[in-house]
Parts: C-alpha cells; sequence; structure tokens
C-alpha cells in the first residue's frame, strides 16, 4: 500500500471528468483529482457527486481541482488550488470544515503564499517541458525539487509536469513525495494500460 496517512499516493493522477475516473479508478489507483474546465453549474456538481461515491467503491481519495464551495457542500474532504484560485477562496471555511488542502506552485513567492494558508501539501511544475497546455513557467528540473524539499521540510510534496515512468525513479529520488500525471496516460495509446504500469511503480518504491 503506497498511500501516506495523509491521503497522498506516490501515483497521483489528474482526470479532466468523471468518464476518465471511470475508467481508472478501477485500476488500483488511490489518489486522483478531478479536474474539471469550464463546466455549466448543474455538471459541477453532478461529476463531483458521483465522483465522491466513485471513490468510495474504490477506497481512492478524491481530491477537488478548484471548485472548493461545491467540495465542502457536497461532502469532499480535499481540495486542490491554484495560485490564482487560492487569492479568492477562503480558506478559513476549508480548514473549518476539515477539508485537506493542496496547493501549486511554481516561484518562491507563490512557495510563500501557499506556506502561508497551511497547505497540507504542496505541488511543483512543471518539473519537466510539457505537451497538455502552454506554460509560462520554464521546466523546474529535478534541482527545484530538492530545493522545494529543503524549504519545506516534512510537509508533502507533489511533482507535476512531464514526468513518465522513465523519470519517475529520479523525481522522487530529488526528494518529491508524489508523482501528479496527466499526459502520460491521458495521450498513451494504452491509458488503462499506462495506469497499470504507473500503480505496479508505485507499489514497488513503497516504503
Amino acid at each position: 500500500m503506497t498511500q501516506r496517512p495523509d491521503g497522498l499516493d506516490t501515483f497521483y493522477p489528474i482526470v479532466p471528468d468523471l468518464a476518465w475516473l471511470h475508467r481508472i479508478a478501477p485500476l488500483g489507483v488511490r489518489t486522483i483529482q478531478l479536474r474539471l474546465k469550464d463546466a455549466s453549474p448543474e455538471r459541477i456538481r453532478h461529476e463531483i457527486g458521483e465522483s465522491l461515491d466513485l471513490c468510495v467503491r474504490y477506497e481512492c481519495q478524491l481530491i477537488v481541482n478548484d471548485y472548493w464551495r461545491e467540495a465542502l457542500e457536497l461532502g469532499a474532504d480535499y481540495v486542490h488550488l491554484g495560485q490564482e484560485d487560492l487569492a479568492g477562496a477562503d480558506v478559513a471555511a476549508i480548514k473549518a470544515q476539515g477539508v485537506r488542502l493542496g496547493i501549486s506552485t511554481h516561484s518562491p513567492d507563490e512557495l510563500a503564499t501557499a506556506l502561508a494558508a497551511r497547505p497540507d501539501y504542496v505541488a511543483l511544475g512543471p518539473i519537466y517541458e510539457t505537451r497538455l497546455k502552454a506554460m509560462k513557467w520554464a521546466p523546474q528540473g529535478l534541482g527545484r525539487i530538492a530545493e522545494w524539499r529543503s524549504r519545506i521540510g516534512s510537509l508533502p510534496l507533489v511533482a507535476i509536469g512531464g514526468i513518465t515512468p522513465e523519470r519517475a525513479d529520479g523525481v522522487v529520488g530529488a526528494g518529491a513525495d508524489s508523482v501528479a500525471v496527466i499526459t502520460d496516460f491521458f495521450t498513451h495509446a494504452d491509458p488503462e494500460a499506462r495506469v497499470r504500469e504507473w500503480v505496479a511503480w508505485a507499489r514497488r518504491i513503497a516504503p
């Protein structure tokens, strides 16, 4: 079992909708983020609610990206916020409900902002060049992982961006606790097989 007490697993896939969650949750995934984009209010509530039920069925930790209000209303216990969403979020309300919080960072200033919110984990990216979307941040590299590790102490560190199974050992070796993955399995010819490969990797390196 690779899942940490904080709810994170060494392999941390991110999916764009409930349909993808249905595809990979049964494959042994223990942590998964639902990252909906440009969805209607009705769809947001429906997909979060159904995703919560699905993750209970498969004993998988669901992390809801951005939509913290709906996450709290529907009973989610973990949310992830980017820097822009963090600026407009009621962090006190999130904490008061006992919901855990992950925050994205790309620079020292953003890390300071994240740490001020007392998150349950910090994400750093992109580690490598990513094909999923245009990024204003240059690849951070393994050295930045080590720097973040020294700055945040024992706080869990999630690395994201351009990470493949071939690169994953180096990412964890540099100090990351979890490897967040999107493009590598999302664009693979056989996404389910690729996810199984990741799950096997996570189990192999489990302490």
